[in-house]
């Protein structure tokens, strides 16, 4: 989202066939009885088309011999491991991790740069994130502009100091996106360093939605600083940072609302263990109009230079494929 706030806290078969021996008649001897050669000649061919076949099956059972096949046939038919590739890296799948389930012909795109989704007839729902960065924002505008939900950033946690902040404009957007008949739903740019510090984090975003409607997910949106900026999160391992939005996930649940977790692709292959996610909304970030992110997810950032009527300058787009 680019949302982090200002430095403020912030087989050959083979046969052989021998031919049968030849065998001459001689006319019968006038001058005595005709020598007897006719047993010795059968017993001959005999014994060489008994040898015939030894030789020949003795032939095809060495050519059938499995071990006699050349080794690295057995390599050719082996089934090759399934990968995918993220820029130069060639990623292996996280087994169970259900994967992207949706038809890339089924996305569209308009000339105006907005990308729909339509399947069997169900046309996905179309939304803005915002935050401050969005300044004034005409929501009855935004309604007309043919958006259906808005996510609002909610507040944030200072980079350097750890303060929980407001976002200035939060609660203006949420009575004015309220207010145009839009779903509403919120994210807390969090930069949470343990478990504890996103159930914090939960907390305060449950005290600011008491008595709204939030009918869309409340989301955990924690992003890392550019290295040199004195980021608390600079050294934050991976389970660290799956465990951080689990927790803020859990509390939000258990609170009644639907929780979820924003991440583009870097930090949905490379940083968070997404099978210990997949039982809350997943929101990726991933700028295109087709989406190439292999694992499910279900909400889709598809830009960050969308254009709606009643919001100045550029604004997030996305598409719900639930």
């Amino acid at each position: 989202m680019n949302t982090y706030p200002p430095e403020q806290d912030t087989v050959q078969e083979a046969a052989f066939q021998s031919p049968a021996p030849e065998i001459r008649y001689q006319p019968r001897s006038r001058q005595g009885p005709e020598p007897s050669t006719g047993n010795k000649l059968s017993g001959a061919a005999l014994a060489i088309s008994i040898l015939a076949l030894i030789l020949a099956g003795t032939a095809l059972f060495l050519t059938l011999r499995p071990e006699q096949q050349p080794e690295q046939q057995a390599d050719v038919s082996a089934e090759e491991p399934v990968t995918f590739r993220f820029g130069d890296r060639v990623m292996t799948p996280l087994e169970g991790m259900p994967l992207n389930p949706y038809d890339r012909s089924a996305f569209l795109s308009d000339s105006a740069g907005r990308v729909a989704y339509e399947k069997d007839g169900v046309r996905a729902k179309t939304g803005v994130d915002v935050s401050t960065y969005q300044k004034d924002i005409d929501w009855q505008a935004v309604a007309a502009d043919g958006i259906d939900f808005a996510i609002l950033r909610l507040g944030y946690r200072g980079y350097t100091e750890g303060g929980l902040f407001m976002d200035q404009t939060f609660e203006t957007n949420l009575d004015g996106a309220l207010g145009a008949g839009l779903d509403v739903g919120v994210y807390f740019f969090s930069q949470a360093i343990t478990p504890e510090e996103a159930e914090e984090e939960a907390a305060y975003v449950l005290n600011a939605v008491e008595g709204y409607e939030i009918a869309y997910p409340i989301a955990f949106d924690w992003e890392p600083i550019a290295p040199g900026n004195g980021a608390r999160t600079e050294t934050l391992d991976n389970d660290t940072l799956t465990r951080c939005a689990d927790a803020f996930c859990a509390k939000i649940r258990q609170a009644g609302y639907q929780p979820a977790v924003y991440f583009n692709q870097s930090l949905g292959y490379l940083r968070y263990d997404l099978r210990e996610l997949t039982e809350y909304t997943l929101w990726l970030a991933e700028y295109d109009t087709i989406p190439d992110f292999y694992y499910h997810f279900d909400l889709w950032q598809y830009t960050h230079t969308g254009q709606v009527a009643g919001i100045q300058g550029d604004v997030d787009l996305d598409l719900d494929l639930r």
